[in-house]
């Protein structure tokens, strides 16, 4: 269960809220501060393969790539702990303000769900990420083993590229790398199929 605080708050108060020094994972969303229940070892099995993968990306474009807990604060009222996140070589600026966390946006972004944030990475963050200038959103079910691709468009709103599966491999727009979906929910990231 999502524990969430009944007022809102600023990320001034956010930083000297006593459960922001007690805990590892805690997010604040539109003022709120919410601390997730712990993921489950699949969630974490998806998290770490999409690193791996992410990191040959950065090996061969530059950038950084981060998983959670490492904090994006986006503005006021939202600082997020995005499951993984890539930023690209020409952003990196945004990684270097501030020694505890990333100020600004990612270039992509992606959440893997859980039954306890879903909503959350559905809605208000999908429209904070979308609103600050996130290139590209990935939303990653490990129910349905599922990826669904938001990309930016000119105007800045998310478009959806697709909803791929297992069988399916997608082209992200910011890395120009191709994903097989498979590797994503694999109990090892590259490993060979039997």
């Amino acid at each position: 269960m999502i524990q969430a605080s009944k007022t809102r708050i600023t990320v001034s108060d956010y930083f000297e809220h006593p459960d922001y020094q007690a805990h590892d994972f805690i997010q604040l969303i539109d003022g709120e501060v919410i601390i997730p229940m712990p993921p489950i070892l699949k969630h974490q099995m998806i998290v770490g393969n999409i690193f791996f993968l992410l990191k040959l990306v950065v090996r061969k474009l530059g950038g950084l790539v981060f998983v959670a807990p490492a904090e994006v604060k986006l503005d006021d009222n939202n600082v997020f702990e995005p499951d993984v996140f890539y930023i690209s070589a020409d952003n990196v600026s945004i990684a270097q303000q501030d020694d505890n966390r990333i100020i600004g946006a990612p270039n992509l972004v992606v959440e893997v769900l859980s039954p306890g944030t879903a909503r959350y990475d559905r809605q208000q963050k999908y429209k904070a990420y979308e609103k600050h200038g996130v290139g590209e959103y990935w939303i990653v079910d490990p129910i349905h083993e599922t990826v669904e691709v938001w990309v930016s468009d000119k105007a800045h709103k998310f478009e959806r590229k697709g909803s791929f599966s297992t069988d399916d491999k997608f082209t992200s727009v910011t890395t120009a790398s191709e994903f097989l979906v498979k590797d994503i929910f694999k109990e090892q990231a590259g490993q060979e199929d039997d």
